[in-house]
């Protein structure tokens, strides 16, 4: 599975759950999230319906992308302590990401390659 944010292809680690086998299914057509910026940290948006959820109590990074409340997918420029379902981590440094999310809203496409 692939990611864009805006017209930039970014490199993710996905990890291995039931989680991000659901995400890939709602992938496979092509899947467009409209993000919004929350907290100065993160960028948030909904996937349109409820997947698996597996959810933890962890402290993000940035690059980490999870689940929150079973329909949301977060995507990290900073960091936060909160229950969420991992989905995998973008290989980019916290300066790149912050350039990448932190100026306003994004449109993040995941898709099959």
């Amino acid at each position: 599975m692939v990611m864009d944010i805006g017209d930039e292809r970014v490199s993710v680690s996905w990890e291995d759950n039931e989680s991000v086998k659901e995400l890939k299914e709602l992938a496979s057509s092509g899947l467009s999230v409209s993000m919004s910026m929350y907290g100065g940290f993160e960028q948030v948006g909904s996937l349109g319906q409820s997947i698996t959820r597996n959810d933890k109590q962890i402290t993000t990074e940035a690059g980490d992308i999870v689940l929150y409340s079973g329909n949301q997918l977060v995507v990290f420029y900073g960091s936060n302590s909160w229950s969420y379902t991992r989905l995998g981590k973008i290989n980019l440094s916290q300066d790149e990401l912050k350039d990448l999310l932190s100026n306003g809203d994004v449109r993040i496409t995941l898709s099959l390659e």
